[in-house]
């Protein structure tokens, strides 16, 4: 079994503490390791054979600092896309590398920004799904939802008469609004979609082939030695993403394929998109504020704040609801329902010119 983690995103929404050099997925938004670090951590006790990064050029040297320590674990590769290309570009050249070594391996490919409270059903659902994956099926994880969540896709799969699963998956759908989202909740028929997936190196080149032929073309011209030595591979990788789509996994194979199957997990997943949702993954205090790297925080007749301090003293004084971020060059504050438009805050800088603090 491979492990394969993306981890090229921006993470703009968590600006001013996410940096073009240092987004989401390579700091820590509550204490302890990073969120890279911590998706590793998790993967380990299932005993890989070895762990592919995707990254970008940008945030390649600080990944390749960060997964330093674990090379004496498991063998870890670093790719440096040069440039970003959606997820369906970074998934078929990590399964072009598997299958140059082992055809039939089995990736399991995980977004690197996300958190799991529930780490051991984790790899027992991964686990159902590496057994359908080596039978040739894609798989994928479906969040047993807990709520009408509009800011997730969701998956329907056919459960009736089938036990814990796997389920064959019938459709993916986008993003719904409220009204919808609860009907998907009361159908129990839909999950969310989780971006995690388990199939065989051979069987995703094959669909990719199948579904996305301009991707496949450009990948089966990667010409390879006889040993994992990718750093070769850099030239050959910047000429692929010459001309290869931009398109994700879900929309250019899943939707179109009919080998999808779905394990359903109830693991404490969230995807963790914005401050707001930091109050899902770490304990509120009494007045219902969640607070992260802070030497102290003072409370003065608040309530439902999001604070997260550098490492100081914040205090706030009769608010309530607020996003309260603080760096030592930046400072943030909004209302928390507007959280999802702090990406609006980098847009502006960008135009400013203001490169510096990005």
């Amino acid at each position: 079994m491979y492990i394969v983690i993306l981890a090229g995103g921006s993470g703009t929404r968590f600006w001013p503490v996410s940096r073009h050099s240092r987004p989401k997925q390579l700091i820590s938004i509550t204490d302890g390791p990073t969120m890279l670090q911590r998706t590793v951590d998790r993967i380990l006790p299932m005993k890989p054979k070895r762990i592919l990064v995707v990254t970008n050029s940008q945030q390649a040297k600080e990944t390749e600092q960060q997964l330093a320590g674990y090379r004496t674990k498991v063998p870890v590769d670093v790719l440096a896309e040069p440039v970003g290309r959606n997820t369906a570009p970074a998934v078929g050249l990590a399964a072009t590398i598997i299958a140059a070594h082992d055809p039939e391996g089995v990736m399991v490919v995980l977004p690197a920004d996300h958190y799991i409270r529930n780490e051991v059903q984790l790899q027992q659902a991964l686990q159902l799904a590496i057994h359908s994956a080596r039978n040739g099926w894609l798989m994928t994880l479906g969040i047993v939802p807990t709520a009408p969540e509009t800011g997730y896709g969701y998956l329907e799969a056919d459960t009736a008469m089938r036990g814990i699963g796997p389920f064959p998956v019938t459709r993916f759908v986008e993003k719904p609004d409220r009204a919808t989202a609860l009907a998907y909740l009361e159908a129990g028929t839909f999950f969310w979609n989780s971006g995690m997936f388990v199939w065989r190196a051979d069987m995703i080149l094959q669909e990719i082939d199948r579904h996305l032929p301009e991707l496949a073309g450009p990948l089966s011209r990667i010409s390879f030695g006889d040993v994992w030595e990718l750093g070769d591979l850099a030239g050959q990788i910047e000429q692929v993403y010459q001309t290869v789509p931009s398109v994700s996994i879900d929309y250019g194979v899943m939707e179109k394929s009919d080998r999808v199957q779905m394990v359903a997990a109830d693991i404490g997943w969230s995807d963790v998109g914005s401050w707001s949702a930091l109050a899902e993954v770490v304990d509120p205090d009494q007045q219902e504020s969640v607070v992260v790297n802070c030497a102290a925080y003072i409370n003065v007749a608040s309530s439902g704040c999001t604070v997260s301090g550098n490492g100081g003293v914040v205090a706030t004084v009769g608010v309530q609801d607020l996003i309260v971020v603080a760096t030592a060059d930046a400072v943030l504050v909004c209302p928390r329902d507007r959280a999802q438009d702090v990406r609006a805050v980098v847009e502006e800088l960008q135009q400013r010119g203001l490169n510096r603090y990005l």
